[in-house]
């Protein structure tokens, strides 16, 4: 998979970089996609709420928004994700913030797959999805 990183606005690099390609290239095998490229943007809440507001018609921050590339199972996309949001979640849930990027990371990822968080169900799937791939990242 053609897994890269880049940053808008802010300047912030994913410290193990090559570990996460490693994490996320056995997700989408073990979801039975194929690889393709994904790219990871690292930007501020001011950032993606434009974003937000400019793409999806949506007046309000998020940490994360996903525009899908995907070609059949070749899983290719942008993933933007504000590391404002992150660091803030990741105080006000009592997290480690590492933990939260990288939960947030694979959130874009699994929307990706084709996973949807629309109402409850798909929210409760979602958070199951994401809770199991977090505990196999070292694995």
């Amino acid at each position: 998979m053609a897994l890269s990183q880049s940053s808008i606005g802010i300047s912030f690099i994913y410290s193990d970089f090559k570990s996460l390609k490693k994490w996320l290239i056995g997700v989408v095998e073990i979801e039975e996609g194929e690889d393709g490229d994904i790219e990871i943007i690292f930007t501020s809440d001011e950032y993606l709420i434009d974003i937000n507001r400019k793409f999806l018609k949506k007046d309000y921050y998020t940490d994360v928004i996903c525009f899908d590339y995907c070609e059949g199972k070749v899983i290719s996309g942008d993933i933007l994700i504000s590391i404002d949001s992150v660091r803030e979640n990741a105080k006000y849930y009592n997290v480690d913030f590492q933990d939260e990027l990288d939960r947030v990371i694979l959130h874009g990822v699994l929307h990706l797959l084709g996973y949807k968080d629309s109402n409850d169900t798909e929210k409760k799937e979602m958070r199951s999805v994401e809770s199991y791939y977090l505990k196999r990242r070292s694995l």
